[in-house]
């Protein structure tokens, strides 16, 4: 017994674009490569000093805090190893700035919101190319209830700033995006 095959045309055109689509977006995905930590493989080293607290308020350990912070992060992203002798990378500065203002006003004209700022001093050295060397100043803030008093929330708000801080000092350090 012989099958009578009806051949749809159109189906067949429509299959083969799609696999020509899926085919031409799997090599354009494979073609792309993500771009984190971008540092010179010829590096090895690496040194955080000490930050120093030069400002008034915040709280004590603010300065501890933060230099863990940024050795972690740089332990877990990177493979440099810490170095106390002529490093390759060193980092060095201080806390500049622990401020609180008000921000947005209610209809009493009293600030509706505060703001949290920190700002840290931040000197990097690159031992191996001195271009990539600087001396800036990163800073970063959270905003907070007026009723609220900055002892009550900087448990919750100081670690999301120096978070956000040590990301901004990593990709100006290391990241090319």
């Amino acid at each position: 017994m012989l099958y009578k095959v009806k051949i749809d045309f159109f189906k067949i055109r429509v299959f083969a674009i799609y696999c020509l689509l899926v085919t031409f977006n799997c090599s354009l995905i494979s073609c792309y490569t993500f771009r984190g930590a971008s540092l010179d493989p010829n590096l090895k080293t690496i040194q955080i000093q000490n930050f120093q607290f030069q400002t008034a308020g915040g709280p004590p350990n603010l300065s501890l805090q933060f230099n863990e912070k940024l050795k972690e992060y740089f332990q877990r992203n990177t493979s440099l190893k810490t170095a106390n002798i002529n490093p390759d990378l060193m980092f060095e500065g201080a806390i500049t700035g622990f401020t609180v203002e008000p921000k947005a006003a209610s209809s009493d004209d009293k600030g509706g919101l505060n703001r949290l700022t920190i700002t840290i001093s931040v000197k990097f050295t690159n031992a191996k190319n001195d271009e990539k060397s600087y001396d800036q100043e990163f800073s970063f803030y959270q905003d907070f209830a007026q009723t609220q008093t900055i002892t009550a929330v900087q448990g919750e708000l100081v670690p999301k700033i120096l978070d956000q801080i040590v990301l901004d000092i990593f990709n100006k350090t290391a990241g090319e995006w």
